[in-house]
């Protein structure tokens, strides 16, 4: 079972989304003040509603957070509170039920379902929930009748957490704390513990019976009428007790309790137990986060990041966000864009952007490695070569950790490597070997803004100066170029050790075609192409040499990069 649609009408600053569909992951984006925390709220408050109204299940409840609790004056629309009619809200849940489960709902409830199962939630003035089964035709009254037992049936196979932002330290406390008590709940269904509670009540008796005595007798004094007083500890507080007075310790040099770490930190520890938390056999997980971001030093998200996506692969996961790092770069309809009070699928990054109001360059900032090259033709290239000859890499630039840049020619690295500083990046230069790429590299190391081991030149052996297109297989590219250009590269002009340019250029020229910047660049442009599509050939064995100490260095820049603790 999944969640896998959900809307919601009438709630704080929502007046009404359409049906927003959820797969195994999914990013509410917006700016600020535009809805999307109250959205994942209000996904809380259902999923807590119809978890409660099927409290007869064997199933522990979770402790009870204000948050996840509807109330009328806080939660129905101020603005619309004075009106007489429509005084309430509605919340939507549509779950997917696959076709075992579908054969355990007839046998369970003793209904039919076409293995979707969708459920309306409708809350007034009174705070009381009505809860509904929306389904067509004449079965739908007789299944709304049994919601209590719908309820339970869903209980016990979706397991929700709500991650709220945490706004404080003693919120951030509580997170955590709930989470560490649902952890142990799973114990109170073994025997031996359940006769290990019965052993500890049987200790306790006598002691709360002699305390009994003693307000008996004192009370007596004053008011003869009295019988008797009795002390009691409940079976189910006693449970609790037992499993809410742990405390989290974390040694980062100094053993400190975890309450008195930062907001940020208490945030992962919560992820971290519900990534490594037990549910019930057979029941899915949906875990619900808002603004993980919050709280964090920029550097630490990468590492949320990584938490997160790790968490997909057995969860599903809902979460809101205004931090562009967390935009699905891969599948782009997982992002849900929240703007006006209204949820649409993205249909492409773009979208995303112009939404969030960001510039392509500032997306630079959420990577924690920038790979600068010089021009857009070598960022088609590497991304194509690297992602084939480094699985590390590929990961790396699959979930954004690592960005290749580029500068639009090396004259421009300077200026670029300043912002890059400026943005805290850490970067990593590939320059053509020849007049200006050595200039320009001079330049920045003056500047204090290059250092050697964060540069590695396009050296080919034998060639003085040399360039991106000289490591590369001349039959990858070379059919290309005489279908487009008209240009035979096999020919006496493209030999010699003279730079990829300068030879292709005496091509160009010895069949009568036009060259300059311009078509430079439309050439590069079309044997970067040609490299993409074929990577794995696309090396010349004999100057290859550049690509594989590129590869080298990257990689140990990612293991280090990894193994930074989080701040």
């Amino acid at each position: 079972m999944n969640l896998s649609a959900f809307s919601v009408t009438n709630f704080r600053s929502i007046n009404g989304t359409n049906r927003i569909s959820l797969g195994d992951f999914a990013v509410l984006l917006g700016k600020n003040n535009e809805g999307k925390s109250n959205i994942l709220k209000a996904l809380a408050v259902s999923m807590r509603i119809l978890t409660e109204h099927g409290e007869e299940s064997s199933r522990p409840l979770r402790r009870n957070r204000q948050e996840e609790r509807y109330v009328w004056k806080r939660d129905f629309p101020i603005s619309l509170q004075g009106r007489k009619r429509e005084l309430t809200s509605k919340f939507r849940l549509e779950f997917s039920l696959t076709d075992s489960e579908v054969d355990e709902f007839k046998s369970s409830i003793k209904s039919n379902l076409n293995g979707i199962l969708p459920i309306e939630i409708t809350v007034g003035k009174e705070n009381e929930p009505s809860i509904k089964v929306l389904k067509k035709g004449p079965g739908g009254a007789a299944l709304s009748k049994k919601s209590t037992r719908i309820a339970q049936y869903i209980a016990e196979r979706l397991d929700f957490n709500y991650i709220p932002a945490v706004r404080t330290a003693e919120e951030a406390e509580a997170v955590v704390q709930e989470m560490l008590s649902r952890q142990l709940a799973t114990l109170e269904r073994q025997e031996a513990y359940k006769n290990a509670l019965q052993v500890i009540a049987e200790l306790q008796q006598p002691i709360l019976d002699r305390v009994g005595t003693s307000i008996t007798k004192s009370l007596k004094e004053f008011l003869p009428g009295i019988n008797s007083a009795h002390v009691i500890v409940s079976a189910t507080a006693r449970r609790l007790a037992l499993r809410s007075q742990c405390r989290v310790e974390i040694d980062d040099g100094t053993r400190t309790l975890l309450e008195h770490k930062g907001d940020g930190v208490k945030s992962l520890a919560a992820l971290g137990l519900l990534r490594h938390k037990q549910r019930a056999a057979g029941a899915a997980s949906v875990i619900a986060i808002e603004e993980p971001e919050s709280h964090l030093h920029p550097g630490a998200i990468h590492s949320l990041r990584e938490v997160i996506l790790n968490l997909v692969s057995e969860n599903q996961v809902i979460l809101t966000t205004h931090c562009p790092l967390f935009a699905d770069r891969e599948k782009v309809s997982r992002n849900i864009l929240i703007d006006a009070n209204s949820a649409t699928p993205a249909k492409s990054i773009a979208d995303v952007r112009e939404l969030l109001g960001v510039r392509a360059s500032d997306n630079l900032v959420n990577a924690s490695f920038v790979l600068v090259v010089e021009g857009a033709d070598d960022a088609l290239a590497l991304r194509a070569l690297l992602s084939h000859l480094s699985p590390k890499i590929a990961s790396a630039l699959k979930k954004s950790l690592m960005v290749i840049e580029p500068i639009g020619g090396a004259s421009k690295l300077s200026y670029k490597l300043s912002m890059l500083a400026n943005a805290l990046c850490n970067t990593h230069v590939v320059l053509d070997n020849d007049e200006t790429g050595r200039e320009s590299y001079e330049a920045a190391e003056r500047d204090y803004l290059l250092k050697i081991a964060d540069l590695t030149f396009i050296n080919c052996k034998g060639m003085k100066n040399a360039e991106m297109e000289d490591c590369f297989d001349l039959s990858i590219y070379k059919d290309q170029v005489q279908t487009e250009y008209g240009v035979n590269l096999s020919v006496s002009a493209f030999k010699g050790n003279n730079k990829w340019s300068d030879r292709v250029k005496e091509c160009f020229r010895a069949a009568g075609k036009p060259w300059g910047d311009r078509v430079k660049s439309k050439v590069k442009l079309t044997v970067a192409e040609a490299v993409a599509a074929a990577p794995g050939d696309a090396l010349n064995q004999h100057k290859r040499q550049p690509i594989d100490a590129l590869v080298q260095a990257i990689e140990e820049k990612l293991e280090k990069s990894a193994n930074r603790s989080i701040p």
